[in-house]
């Protein structure tokens, strides 16, 4: 009886580990996720004119290290490639027809590769000058775009519920971090800084736990458990806040006269739909009055706590 029921486990957890399995090997390279707010960004109507933008460098700015609770690690909480999305989110904007982006990034290798092209027709065409046709000047920017990833808090949200009934039962556990992304606007001409937005983001932790730990007979237990974790991205978090503030600096910077939408007809929708967003973040956060306290008696609303007790000794 005892060889069967060993048997009979086995047999069971050999079957339960066939799903984990298949879910342990990931799919092959697949294009990067679209978010909902990259769509929305696609949307966006044409502007009059587009604008030459660069971005020089957008960086991680917390200096955080990703949290561990066993030993150190050199891993960084958040991406370090932050430019690469912001130069992305740019040309989506307008589905590429608000920012025509300058390669800034890497400037050095280009402005080598622009030599070894003068170089080439100097030696073996006999070229004083490169002809224009051949080499044009490069584009400048009209527009820079920094900032960084300003902000990572962990653990600003954390909780769970479970119960257990005569040794079954199970739990949910939850957390929430957050990453605050900057974007700034300025003017190549005269520098000055046209439009800042700050965006932030949630990242959200989910995980599910259920077990079993019963005698099912005098002599036999049966124990038995399974759960399953879902992470949100951080670098999906990060993508998607970046583009978020693209989409915010576009409204800010046509709001002030920095550039502005071909057809206003179309833009005014939007500038109502981010006015309310706007609206509705700062009611989020505007802190409530403190009521006073609860023993200033007939003075209360009114009167100081402190001359309130002044007052009573004199009466006494």
């Amino acid at each position: 009886m005892m060889k069967k029921s060993i048997v009979v486990a086995m047999a069971l957890s050999l079957s339960a580990c066939g799903p984990v399995t298949r879910m342990a090997f990931s799919p092959g390279p697949q294009l990067a996720t679209v978010s909902v707010q990259a769509s929305k960004l696609k949307k966006l109507p044409p502007p009059k004119e587009p604008v030459y933008a660069a971005v020089y460098s957008y960086q991680d700015l917390t200096g955080q290290y990703k949290p561990s609770d066993k030993v150190q690690t050199l891993s960084r909480s958040v991406t370090q490639g932050a430019d690469t999305m912001l130069v992305r989110a740019l040309q989506d904007a307008g589905d590429r027809k608000w920012f025509r982006v300058v390669e800034r990034g890497n400037l050095d290798a280009l402005l080598k590769e622009r030599q070894i092209v003068t170089q080439i027709r100097k030696i073996y065409l006999g070229e004083d000058k490169v002809d224009p046709k051949v080499l044009p000047p490069l584009l400048y920017a009209g527009v820079l775009f920094e900032g960084g990833v300003v902000g990572y808090d962990s653990n600003t949200r954390t909780g769970g519920a479970g119960a257990r009934y005569l040794g079954i039962g199970g739990n949910a556990d939850y957390r929430q971090d957050d990453v605050t992304v900057s974007l700034r606007a300025v003017s190549t001409r005269t520098g000055e800084v046209m439009a800042n937005v700050m965006v932030q983001k949630s990242v959200v932790s989910v995980g599910l736990k259920g077990g079993a730990f019963r005698y099912i007979a005098l002599d036999e237990i049966l124990e038995a458990e399974a759960g399953i974790t879902k992470n949100e991205p951080v670098t999906l978090a990060v993508q998607q806040a970046i583009e978020k503030a693209v989409y915010a600096i576009v409204m800010e910077g046509a709001r002030v006269g920095a550039w502005s939408f071909e057809n206003p007809a179309q833009a005014n929708a939007l500038y109502q739909e981010y006015t309310s967003e706007k609206a509705q973040v700062t009611q989020r956060v505007k802190v409530k009055k403190a009521r006073p306290p609860s023993n200033m008696g007939p003075y209360r609303g009114s009167v100081p706590l402190a001359r309130s007790n002044l007052w009573a000794n004199k009466k006494s």
